[in-house]
């Protein structure tokens, strides 16, 4: 401990200062030494930094005010060896602030006590007597991810509001799950870039909306957002429907057309399924999302674009580059950020709100009544597995409405008797490989653990790096 103190003094000696932000950590240690030589090191690099000695006073001070980082040892007075006075303090502070990053410390080394710690929702651990750099690294690189984390959440909080003062009309956009409501955010903060965005996922999960939603929460937002389906383009008129042409150009072009690139000038321009474009326009597609200028057919006058990209599919362009049918370099080009759109069947907290939404909708439009829906009919919309998303949500409520003779909307009017139940035999592990398998249960995990990093690989009984490099091959 005396160590610790002298390591903290020579370490100020040396005049090692970083610059950082003005951030508030709270120390919870019962060693006035361990104490004395924090504080020192950290308000050498401009912390604002708390201390009590007890996990009481720590509770009571969180209680009080906000915090960046708490850094709280795992031994106090009433047990000096097993930690679990420090777990039982981390999943305290838990409850009190989600997204407060916890390092904790303790001067008896042991793995088990680390990951124990970890499980319980600390961010890092470092034991004693600790390396200044490196401590410094860690407290850095959590007030980080914290500080990340927490706007993402005050993002998702804002969400409904953001909504609601939009100039255009309802986007339809329901996202009670936490899931989706992470995607929402990620949408909102990136609407404010200029970057190309990609939207993946299956069929009917709704890409072009959030397309639509990207735009409106963007400063191109009072600009056009024009809309082109790739795979109802025909390929020999794919010049003309995206750059136009001039009067004359070829023998039906009898008047001058402007395409989809003039169009959105200024604004966003989607592309939905990227993956139809034929392999021999991509290089022209390419050219101006390079150059940012195009000639229409039958003109030499270049003309100047400057739209915002984003594009849709739920092919895998992958596998298309390695089939020869799609340009790596187009790829590259569109894919600035990838924004993958979860199925329905991963969003279960969703179902009922869109249930919902879609009858009210389609009562208005038919002028019948809103029956609402039985019980049993409540439990087979979220078991069933949705192959078509949201569309095929769509699409059984409006024809319920018609089918049910009752008060409510019964399981008989949903017609879903036949299908597979999400989690039964929805999935068919008989003739699946051991990957399609692995993926389809860390999936499920996310789900069940609303994608939180340490409970959902504690539960696969996954190390941290071993459940990172998963995520990163399957690229959830």
């Amino acid at each position: 401990m005396l160590a610790d103190f002298v390591s903290a003094i020579c370490f100020l000696c040396n005049g090692a200062v970083w610059n950082t932000m003005k951030h508030s950590i709270i120390i919870a240690d019962d060693d006035p030494h361990i104490i004395t030589a924090l504080k020192l090191l950290l308000k050498s690099e401009s912390y604002d930094v708390s201390a009590v000695t007890s996990p009481e006073a720590l509770l009571q001070s969180l209680k009080q005010r906000d915090y960046s980082l708490a850094l709280i040892d795992l031994n106090y007075q009433k047990d000096t060896t097993s930690g679990n006075e420090g777990l039982d303090l981390i999943r305290a502070i838990k409850t009190l602030d989600e997204f407060l990053p916890i390092v904790v410390m303790t001067g008896f080394s042991s793995v088990d006590i680390a990951v124990a710690a970890m499980k319980s929702g600390a961010s890092d651990f470092i034991q004693k007597p600790w390396d200044n750099d490196r401590l410094l690294s860690i407290l850095q690189t959590q007030i980080r991810l914290g500080a990340s984390e927490k706007q993402g959440g005050r993002l998702v909080e804002q969400n409904t509001l953001l909504r609601n003062e939009l100039s255009s009309a309802d986007t339809g956009i329901i996202a009670e799950s936490v899931t989706m409501q992470r995607v929402l955010a990620q949408i909102e903060k990136l609407a404010l870039s200029d970057m190309n965005i990609l939207f993946t996922g299956e069929n009917g999960t709704g890409k072009s909306m959030f397309a639509d939603y990207l735009h409106s929460c963007s400063t191109r937002k009072s600009h056009a957002f024009i809309s082109v389906n790739m795979g109802a383009i025909n390929e020999n008129l794919f010049e003309s429907e995206m750059f136009g042409h001039v009067k004359g150009a070829f023998t039906d072009a009898k008047y001058t057309r402007i395409g989809r690139f003039e169009l959105a000038q200024s604004g966003t321009l989607f592309l939905d399924e990227i993956g139809n474009i034929p392999l021999s326009q991509q290089g022209k597609l390419l050219r101006v999302l390079e150059d940012h200028q195009f000639e229409k057919v039958g003109s030499s006058k270049t003309i100047q674009v400057n739209v915002r990209l984003v594009s849709a599919t739920n092919a895998s362009l992958t596998e298309l580059i390695r089939d020869g049918r799609f340009r790596q370099d187009l790829l590259y080009r569109l894919n600035t950020v990838e924004i993958k759109i979860p199925p329905l069947r991963d969003r279960v907290a969703d179902i009922m709100p869109l249930a919902q939404h879609f009858l009210l909708t389609f009562a208005s439009k038919y002028r019948l009544p809103s029956q609402g829906f039985a019980e049993d009919a409540c439990g087979a919309l979220k078991a069933y597995d949705w192959p078509g998303n949201i569309r095929e949500l769509s699409h059984i409520i409006e024809r319920a409405i018609f089918l049910c003779q009752d008060d409510h909307i019964g399981v008989k009017d949903l017609g879903l008797s036949d299908a597979k139940p999400c989690g039964e035999s929805g999935y068919d592990f008989d003739n699946a490989s051991l990957e399609d398998i692995e993926k389809y249960i860390i999936s499920q995990r996310l789900n069940r653990y609303d994608n939180k990093a340490i409970e959902t690989s504690a539960s696969l009984g996954l190390s941290r790096s071993s459940y990172y490099r998963r995520l990163e091959k399957y690229k959830f």
